[in-house]
C-alpha cells in the first residue's frame, strides 16, 4: 500500500512539472511572437542606406562597441607555415568582379586624400614596397574557413610611404571596386593592424581574376566579407563609409 501511495505522489509531481514546463514553453513562444511583431513595426535605421529596424541596429552597435573596446593592434592572428596553405583557395563571392567592364591595363589604385586630391598608384608602384607574406585561417560568414597564403604590402606601410598620417588619424577607411558594385567600411585600428595587407599574390603567384586581380585587401582580423577584392578606390572618413553587407542588416564591425 505504501509503495502504491508513493507511486501516486510521484505521478502527481510529474504531471505538475510537465504542466509547468508546457506553460513556460507556450509563454516563451508567445513572448517571441510578440517581440517579433514589435520589431518589424519599428522605424528603420537611416544611418546606413537600406535600413533595418532601429532596435536591431542598436544591438549590432553595442556589439561593435564591446569588440572595438577590447581590440588592440598589437594582437596578432595565428599564422601557419606556407606548406599548410590550401593549393586552391576558395572564393567567397564575386561582387564587383565583372570582367566585361574591367580593363586591367588601365587599372590604377586611387587614394582620395583628406584635401580632396587623389593619389594614383600602379601595381608596380605598390610592388616597390617591402613585400610580406600572411598565412592564416581565412574565415567566411557562410561557415567555412581555410588556411591560405597571401602576399603584398602592409596597409600601414603604404600610409607611411605616401605621407597619409593625417588620413590615418581618421576613424574609418572606405574601399570600393572599380565598378563600385561592392564596397566596405573598416575601422581604422583594424586596418592598421600589421597583418593587414594590400595583396597582389596568392600562393606565390599573381592573384587570379576571381580573387581580385590586380589588388585586394587581406585583413585577418575580419570575416571574409570585409576582404574587398579588386580595390579601385580608397578614402578616409570620420563617419561610417557605405558598406554593402551592413546595408543589408549585417554587423558593420564584422570582427573576429
Amino acid at each position: 500500500m505504501q509503495e502504491i501511495q508513493v507511486d501516486k505522489q510521484g505521478a502527481k509531481k510529474y504531471k505538475r512539472k510537465s504542466l509547468i514546463a508546457f506553460l513556460i514553453f507556450f509563454i516563451m513562444i508567445g513572448a517571441a511572437w510578440a517581440g517579433w511583431k514589435w520589431l518589424v513595426t519599428q522605424p528603420l535605421d537611416n544611418g546606413i542606406k537600406g535600413g533595418i529596424p532601429k532596435p536591431l541596429r542598436k544591438v549590432l552597435d553595442i556589439n561593435e562597441e564591446v569588440y572595438s573596446g577590447l581590440y588592440s593592434t598589437k594582437h596578432l592572428i595565428k599564422e601557419y607555415p606556407k606548406s599548410a596553405a590550401a593549393k586552391k583557395a576558395r572564393v567567397n563571392g564575386n561582387l564587383g568582379l565583372d570582367e566585361e567592364t574591367f580593363d586591367a591595363s588601365q587599372w590604377k589604385l586611387q587614394i582620395v586624400k583628406s584635401s580632396g586630391d587623389t593619389l594614383f598608384l600602379t601595381l608596380d608602384d605598390i610592388k616597390k614596397m617591402n613585400k610580406i607574406d600572411v598565412v592564416f585561417n581565412f574565415k567566411c560568414i557562410e561557415g567555412w574557413s581555410q588556411i591560405t597564403w597571401w602576399s603584398g604590402v602592409r596597409f600601414s606601410d603604404l600610409i607611411k610611404k605616401y605621407g597619409l598620417e593625417k588620413e590615418s588619424a581618421m576613424k574609418f577607411v572606405g574601399m570600393k571596386t572599380p565598378d563600385e558594385e561592392y564596397y566596405v567600411g573598416i575601422d581604422m585600428p583594424s586596418i592598421l593592424q600589421p597583418q593587414t595587407i594590400l595583396c597582389y599574390e596568392l600562393n606565390g603567384k599573381p592573384l587570379p581574376m576571381n580573387q581580385g586581380y590586380p589588388l585586394r585587401l587581406i585583413i585577418p582580423v575580419k570575416y571574409g566579407v570585409k576582404h574587398l577584392k579588386r580595390i579601385g578606390t580608397i578614402d578616409f572618413s570620420n563617419t561610417r563609409p557605405p558598406d554593402y553587407w551592413a546595408e543589408k542588416g549585417y554587423d558593420y564591425y564584422t570582427g573576429l
